[in-house]
This record gives structure tokens, sequence and C-alpha cells, in this order.
């Protein structure tokens, strides 16, 4: 279920927020658009400051709800900075962790995403690999994969994924991280794929699972 993390008191956070709910189109459908408007905006000389200001002058209650909607993951944590269920979108920051302290999951693996999503480098490197996926007809899992692209990106580069593209960051230089906006989800699941193994699983939110809890008892 949706969080409400909405506290916002930076001009440029506000700036990309209200472009977006006046947005006179649905967001996911045109997510392009979206990008567009992202890459000028990540490019504001102030980005990253006014990111700092932002997270130095919260309130505590306001760090609370920033602190109950984050969450760790195998590879960084997600930081929620904005997320509202009257809102097409959702602000994050994902500060990845040392390279020694991952553990083999989502991000370092060949996967896609429920939703779209942009994203701008804040500071550090990470090597970006973009990938075709064959998807099993029967099981939908992703069965075998193809390297498409391979780049080194670093601070100040920007990009969007859909949700049907596959990816993969094998890398990230210590204290990189990342500020992104995300559609919502636009599927009920993604998938992922480890080419070391050549296993592949299905990621189910547990919001979806819900329906099904009590009679799984």
């Amino acid at each position: 279920m949706p969080t409400r993390v909405s506290a916002l008191k930076t001009s440029a956070l506000n700036a990309l927020a209200e472009r977006l709910r006046t947005a006179d189109f649905p967001l996911a459908a045109d997510w392009e658009t979206v990008n567009d408007w992202f890459g000028r905006w990540a490019a504001l000389p102030e980005l990253r400051a006014e990111l700092k200001n932002h997270l130095h002058t919260l309130a505590p209650a306001e760090a609370a709800a920033l602190i109950k909607a984050s969450r760790e993951t195998t590879t960084h944590f997600a930081w929620c900075l904005l997320d509202s269920p009257d809102d097409e979108f959702s602000f994050w920051l994902h500060e990845y962790k040392p390279q020694r302290d991952w553990r083999q999951g989502y991000a370092d693996s060949v996967h896609n995403h429920r939703y779209h999503f942009c994203t701008t480098l804040l500071r550090g490197h990470y090597l970006h690999e973009r990938y075709h996926a064959h998807l099993d007809p029967d099981t939908g899992l992703i069965s075998s994969v193809r390297l498409r692209s391979q780049t080194q990106c670093a601070t100040g580069s920007s990009g969007r994924l859909l949700a049907d593209e596959f990816h993969r960051i094998p890398s990230a230089g210590t204290g990189t991280m990342t500020f992104l906006v995300k559609s919502r989800a636009v599927t009920e699941s993604s998938v992922s794929f480890d080419p070391a193994t050549g296993i592949g699983h299905r990621h189910v939110p547990v919001e979806v699972r819900l329906g099904e809890l009590a009679d799984r008892i």
C-alpha cells in the first residue's frame, strides 16, 4: 500500500513534483516525455546541494516517515523522499553499499521492474548493462539473456528504464548515490535472471499477495 511521505522543502524537488502533478496525460503512458523533463531537471547545478539541505532540515516526524517508507536491499539502501497516494510518481534516493557488502541479489542480476523510472547519478559511478531477455512462454521466467550495451556511468549522467526493459548493475563505486523518479506499478511482478547459474526468479510484492494470504493459512 502506498506510504504518504510528502514533505518537500527544496525548490528543485518541488519544481519536479509540480510539473509531474500538472501533466495533462497519464505519466506511465508517456514516460518518454517524463524522461525529457527529468533530463533537463537533473542537470540543475544546485540539485545535489538542495537534496542535502532537504535531508538536513527534516523535522523529526518527517524523518520518521522517511525511514518507515525506506528499505534495505542486497546491494543498496532505497530511501523514500516522496510517496503520496495522490501522486502518479514517487521520489527515491539509492545509496549503494560498498561492493564488499553486496550479497547476490537484484541489482547485480539481469532484471526488470514493475514500474518505469528515470535516474541520475548524484555522486560516484557504476557499470550499467542493458540486455535482451528471452522469456519462457510457459513460466514467464527469463530463460536466457544477451548483452545489448555496457556503459560506465559517472556523476551527472541520467537515463530511463521502462518496465519491459532489462538491465543489470554488476558494480558500483563506494559512495555512489542516485536520485530516481518512479511511476506507479504497471505490472504485478518482475523477473530476474542470474547469469552465473542460469536460474530465473519471479518477484511479487507483499501487497499483491495479501488477497491470497488467508487461503494459505
